[in-house]
């Protein structure tokens, strides 16, 4: 049997539904199920998520991995993937993320346009809040994601929260000195080879927010070219959330990660008074700061 093209890795935790969802839209893929590997590792779930794993094997070259509960521990269930992955290139898709049909084929054809690649794939429907999940559950029919994703586009409505960024840049984000603070692990990829060099996820990240954004600010330090491809795309398929709930935990999160690297760029990300993540390039490029 020919080794995978890439290995999706999907970390979860108590979302059975949710995670049902984002394999169904794995079989619809268009370059074929036989050409990719998908890792799911349970963070600890009391549910059935292992009834739902189990369900898709036939489906899907599918593997399920276990780690008991010990609290937040994302950045180690991806750790489990990227160790058991056999394909040169990873792709991270969060439990209730939906890809487009053409998104691993988009991914894969991003990687190789270089030996070194971070690519960032678009989001729809990231909602900041639970009106915004129930408005988008009353108009917009999920169980057909590529035709939700046209509609959004042309109508130009819950567009990646990323938006406004790259805009700005227009999509252009290999040459800015921080492209690493858009690196959001519900859809992207990068070489499977590059992510164990430069050490995996820190395990360190115990709660909500940032161990995407670590793990990508040491791989654009070994040489990493980041990548928007819209055509990677994917929906965040609405459900509560209370994101109020997680800023004391990412505000740890950034400290943590600046005391970790003490260089001037990433101590920015606790700069007082804040700047924003999404203004951290502007604010570089206009003052000229660079890295110790």
């Amino acid at each position: 049997m020919s080794r995978p093209a890439c290995s999706v890795i999907v970390p979860t935790y108590n979302r059975m539904d949710l995670l049902r969802r984002t394999l169904d839209s794995l079989v619809r893929q268009d370059c074929g199920v036989d050409n990719f590997e998908v890792l799911v590792v349970d963070d600890g779930s009391t549910d059935d998520t292992a009834g739902v794993i189990k369900s898709y094997q036939e489906d899907l070259d599918l593997r399920g991995f276990f780690q008991p509960d010990e609290g937040f521990r994302v950045a180690a269930a991806r750790n489990v993937g990227i160790a058991h992955a056999t394909a040169d290139v990873c792709v991270f898709a969060d439990s209730g993320v939906l890809l487009h049909s053409g998104c691993l084929t988009a991914h894969l054809r991003s990687q190789r346009s270089a030996e070194k690649v971070a690519t960032i794939g678009y989001v729809y429907c990231f909602e900041k809040d639970d009106a915004d999940a129930e408005a988008m559950l009353a108009t917009l029919d999920f169980d057909d994601p590529d035709a939700v994703m046209a509609r959004l586009r042309t109508e130009g409505r819950w567009l990646d929260g990323r938006e406004p960024f790259y805009a700005r840049y227009d999509d252009v984000l290999h040459d800015l000195p921080a492209p690493w603070l858009m690196y959001w692990t519900c859809n992207v990829a990068a070489r499977t080879a590059q992510l164990r060099a430069v050490g995996g996820f820190d395990e360190q990240f115990r709660c909500w927010g940032g161990e995407d954004i670590d793990l990508a600010y040491r791989l654009h330090r070994d040489g990493a070219r980041f990548l928007l491809n819209r055509d990677a795309a994917a929906i965040h398929y609405p459900h509560p959330k209370r994101y109020v709930n997680y800023k004391e935990g990412q505000g740890r999160n950034m400290r943590y990660m600046a005391d970790k690297y003490r260089n001037p760029i990433t101590d920015l990300l606790v700069a007082e008074p804040p700047i924003g993540h999404f203004h951290i390039n502007d604010y570089v490029l206009e003052r000229g700061v660079t890295e110790s």
